[in-house]
């Protein structure tokens, strides 16, 4: 008899059914040579500390740290679960066969093997790895089942995330509680990845409580109905003349001058110095990988990450998206074949599918690169019509931002035409000064073809160009229009000039702003850096901390934990947080870079790259000199 164990009880129903297992038993199914069974997720956890040894039951400094000759694991304390888990246990231990049925990924590979471990299962096992739920994607995987062997590094991968997130988890809450809790019961929680998020999340907190705005002023002027901003003259003909009004960003720093600026220019005329045209365009947005999808969800919805997860995770089962806990944004090449049948089960969106089917479709590198996958490819529609799913409105959300994506790499990049237009005011000699130059410019951006555009809402052509239909614009719509400045400049031509109206504003700088899902996700991604550029975050995603599975659970842990809160979209730290931060010298503990880095080991751990021994031992080390530093102090 072959045993199937899936990760949850829907998922095993639909694999019972294509095997021919239709017969129900308590806890599994039954059919065809085959008996298919389920977890709850997690039966199987890593032993407590008091499970080693009755000297760790107690918190005490004196037994720290807490490092354990051998890992062991143990059921999960629960009725439900130690049911199942031994209708599992004997279904394996009289089967002939294993096939691991769980997700396929990192934390399914762990989730199986230890309840097979727990289960002392000794027959072979193989692996079912798929990346959709269609009956189609099934079958096939059936078809290519592999052995077991072939997953032990994501296995030693995703028990070195474990042990390290016990050792430092355990040994560094006891030791922080211990010596600097200010009240009784109190829990001072510190987690490898916890700790650097949220500090994260203190350190903006704090760069926006210090942040000291500072004044100045900007000089711009109104020419034929077209707003110029001032330039510095930095590099440009005019050489250095009304650089000791301007800084090298053509803010005015001083009143006194601007006000002298503006004056000197009144009653003078505008004189256009160049029109440069230049045609550019703009690739279709990329596919989501799970982090990209919570930040658009957030940013477009206000969805929290956690959420967002909930979701997509929902239209996996469903059989409407594939493989959600991804983290590349490319196509394997082997998916190239198969897209022309995805685009025609998008039955709803038929209108822009239709005229991609009339044709071959493109096969861009941007899309499809083997190199940039590697378990899983990015987070795409199975073709499954969506109208045969029962979808609550928020699924259906996200369920259109993944199938639009999709349509659109399809679709022909977007054509811009950008135009620039320089001009000058010739300042008028004031007593001890010399005539100067101040250089001003305009820009303006036109759709010429909206291409990808127009799967993301009604485009119409007039004499301007291209613009978004204003009846079929939603709130997030107006804003990316806004960002694009698709305006229509007036037709200027060198050497025109004329009358023109300039204004002085006060400004005042601006503090960073707080972090939201959306950019504390990207944060996380990138270990805390500032990164905007698609392949430059590509390749710094091996140094994030955190997975794109699990960063969502982290955000909430640190919510229910009273770590952080939210006000509207915006993050902060609470006191609790503030204070637990203010304690942690020890920057192993909250630097995003250094946590980066062990996520670096443990993606090289999966890739083969990197013994998983020696990551352990690093750890212990890492935990033995953090509680050494702290008891010193």
């Amino acid at each position: 008899m072959k045993v199937c164990i899936a990760e949850k009880p829907s998922v095993a129903r639909e694999i019972a059914k294509i095997l021919g297992a239709n017969t129900s038993h308590d806890g599994y199914m039954e059919g065809n040579g085959y008996q298919v069974t389920w977890t709850f997720g997690h039966l199987c956890t890593l032993k407590e500390p008091h499970d080693y040894t009755d000297m760790w039951k107690a918190w005490a400094l004196s037994r720290l740290p807490m490092i354990p000759p051998r890992f062991g694991i143990k059921l999960i304390p629960n009725d439900g679960y130690e049911k199942q888990f031994h209708i599992i246990e004997k279904l394996m231990q009289n089967a002939d066969e294993i096939i691991n049925c769980g997700d396929a990924g990192q934390e399914g590979e762990l989730i199986q093997r230890w309840v097979m471990q727990k289960a002392s299962a000794r027959c072979p096992v193989q692996r079912l790895w798929v990346s959709s739920l269609t009956e189609e994607a099934i079958k096939e995987g059936f078809r290519n089942l592999k052995p077991q062997s072939d997953y032990q590094s994501l296995y030693e991968a995703g028990l070195c995330r474990a042990i390290g997130d016990w050792l430092l988890g355990m040994n560094a809450t006891r030791l922080y509680t211990l010596k600097y809790r200010t009240k009784q019961g109190q829990v001072l929680s510190i987690g490898r990845v916890q700790t650097p998020t949220l500090a994260l999340i203190v350190k903006r907190q704090q760069e926006i409580q210090n942040f000291v705005p500072e004044q100045y002023w900007v000089l711009s002027t109104i020419y034929r109905d077209t707003l110029f901003s001032l330039q510095s003259n930095d590099g440009e003909e005019d050489g250095d003349e009304g650089k000791s009004a301007k800084n090298q960003r053509g803010r005015i720093t001083n009143e006194e001058e601007g006000r002298k600026a503006l004056e000197s220019i009144k009653g003078r005329d505008f004189e256009v110095t160049s029109v440069a045209k230049k045609n550019g365009s703009e690739a279709a947005p990329r596919l989501f990988d799970l982090t990209s999808l919570q930040v658009e969800c957030n940013k477009k919805f206000s969805f929290s990450a956690d959420d967002t997860l909930k979701y997509i995770q929902s239209l996996y089962e469903k059989k409407l998206t594939t493989y959600p806990r991804v983290d590349t944004t490319f196509l394997s090449e082997d998916i190239y074949p198969k897209c022309p049948a995805i685009l025609q089960g998008l039955l709803p969106y038929s209108a822009l599918t239709t005229p991609l089917l009339s044709k071959k479709l493109p096969k861009s590198k941007k899309v499809f690169d083997n190199s940039k996958v590697t378990d899983h490819h990015a987070i795409i529609p199975t073709g499954v019509n969506p109208s045969n799913g029962d979808l609550t409105l928020n699924e259906k959300r996200v369920f259109d931002l993944v199938a639009r994506h999709f349509i659109a790499v399809f679709y022909p990049d977007c054509k811009i035409a950008t135009t620039t237009v320089s001009g000058r005011v010739e300042t008028q000699a004031s007593e001890g000064n010399k005539k100067e130059k101040l250089s001003f410019k305009a820009t303006g951006k036109q759709v010429t073809d909206p291409g990808w555009k127009v799967c993301f809402g009604r485009w119409v052509e007039d004499n301007d160009g291209w613009h978004l239909e204003k009846k079929a614009l939603r709130d997030d719509d107006e804003k990316e229009e806004k960002k694009d400045d698709d305006k229509m400049m007036p037709a200027f031509v060198k050497g025109e000039h004329g009358p023109h109206s300039p204004t002085l504003t006060e400004k005042w700088t601006t503090p960073p702003k707080p972090y939201t899902e959306a950019t504390l996700l990207r944060a996380m991604e990138t270990a805390g850096r500032f990164v905007d550029n698609d392949e430059l975050r590509d390749a710094m995603k091996e140094n994030g901390i955190g997975r794109p599975s699990t960063r969502a659970a982290i955000i909430e842990t640190l919510f229910k934990r009273g770590y952080i809160q939210k006000n509207r979209k915006s993050l902060s730290a609470t006191e609790t947080g503030v204070a637990l931060i203010g304690l942690i010298h020890e920057e192993l503990l909250k630097s995003a870079e250094l946590t980066g880095q062990w996520e670096k080991k443990l993606r090289e751990i999966e890739a083969h790259r990197y013994d998983a021994k020696q990551f352990i031992e690093e750890l212990k080390q890492m935990v033995t000199q953090i509680v050494q530093d702290v008891m010193k102090r």
